[in-house]
């Protein structure tokens, strides 16, 4: 890949980078192979075969680049890959040490510059404002940069790094983005940036990602230890198509959220001033494990280049969640991974990847 010219972190540059969705072409899928057994406690054992169904299918389309902790954990992850006959030609590893691997959130943003090149951008990563161990997750993208042979800019308001998670925005690839309040406004919970306006937020978006228009959101799922993730409730499929999550049964918790983001999606317009397009998609029935309500939603299925992977919790609603997708991927297949042990660790498939756009 060739590397780009070393260019000034200055407005007149970042104003022209494009953050492109994740239904276009990729070059490749980050994940970090499952090695944190207290992400899963109790469960971890069947934790990397859903993985390895998930590179399997990913790997059909593209390249998918696996950060590893050593030898023996990639050791590890080629038998469990061989055995599900994953194509072991489009994989390729990376050695880094790490805490967690959701790689959503500790992922760079990868972005095109105004010649078409890819460049990176780097939020400042803290595990949610939430846990301790997160320093060496902290460094993935840095170290992806240069692996890659990449430019690297560091996103920053007033001086300061701004925090924020590659769960907490949708993007559609055109200058809209969506987001919740409850995720990047709460002044009280796993404050990301202490003392931000929305105006400020738009202005970080703007200057890094190319955003012509943000789209706020309220709150997230019950059961999401992030606080409010976007990437649980409402998900571009297209330039201009929004899924969100409804719930059926107004006695449970979710049922008057999703309502209200559905209704802000209804009268949200895009960047060129169109209407957004809102199809509904279901949520599963409440999936708890030890007493704990879980962040279960098909809202977090991966769009690669070959197929949607789509969580499904044994749940009636499985098929239905697929046939909709279906109807709005017609170029690719829609597949249904198991995802009742993996959503123990608070998080399924689009939590666990990050594209990197063609």
């Amino acid at each position: 890949m060739k590397r780009t010219s070393k260019r000034t972190n200055n407005r007149s540059i970042l104003n022209k980078f494009r953050l492109p969705a994740e239904f276009e072409p990729h070059e490749a899928t980050w994940i970090g192979w499952p090695f944190n057994k207290s992400d899963w406690p109790g469960k971890f054992s069947p934790i990397p075969w859903v993985y390895g169904e998930i590179v399997r299918y990913l790997s059909v389309g593209e390249k998918v680049r696996i950060l590893v902790q050593n030898e023996t954990e990639r050791q590890k992850a080629v038998r469990v890959l061989k055995s599900v006959h994953a194509d072991l030609n489009n994989v390729e590893f990376f050695k880094i040490k790490t805490d967690r691997n959701w790689l959503r959130d500790a992922s760079p943003q990868f972005v095109k510059d105004e010649y078409g090149n890819t460049t990176l951008i780097k939020f400042k990563f803290n595990a949610w404002a939430k846990y301790d161990n997160y320093k060496l997750d902290a460094k993935i993208p840095d170290f992806i940069a240069k692996k890659l042979k990449l430019d690297i800019h560091q996103a920053t308001f007033e001086n300061k790094p701004v925090v924020l998670e590659g769960g907490a925005i949708d993007y559609n690839g055109f200058g809209t983005l969506i987001t919740t309040e409850e995720c990047l406004m709460d002044d009280e919970n796993q404050v990301r940036n202490p003392s931000f306006s929305k105006s400020d937020y738009e202005e970080v978006f703007r200057k890094y990602l190319g955003i012509k228009k943000v789209i706020w959101l309220k709150k997230g799922i019950v059961g999401d230890d992030t606080h409010g993730h976007v990437d649980d409730i409402s998900r571009f499929v297209n330039k201009n198509t929004v899924v969100t999550v409804v719930e059926r049964n107004p006695n449970d918790d979710n049922y008057k959220n999703l309502l209200e983001n559905k209704e802000i999606l209804l009268d949200s317009i895009l960047q060129d001033g169109t209407k957004l397009n809102v199809v509904e998609l279901p949520m599963p029935s409440p999936v708890i494990f030890k007493g704990q309500r879980l962040p279960a939603s098909y809202a977090n299925f991966y769009i690669s280049n070959y197929a949607v992977l789509v969580p499904t919790f044994n749940d009636e609603n499985d098929r239905k969640a697929i046939g909709i997708l279906a109807e709005l991927f017609p170029d690719r297949k829609v597949i249904g991974i198991h995802a009742v042990d993996l959503v123990w660790g608070l998080g399924t498939i689009h939590c666990l990847t990050h594209e990197q756009i063609l």
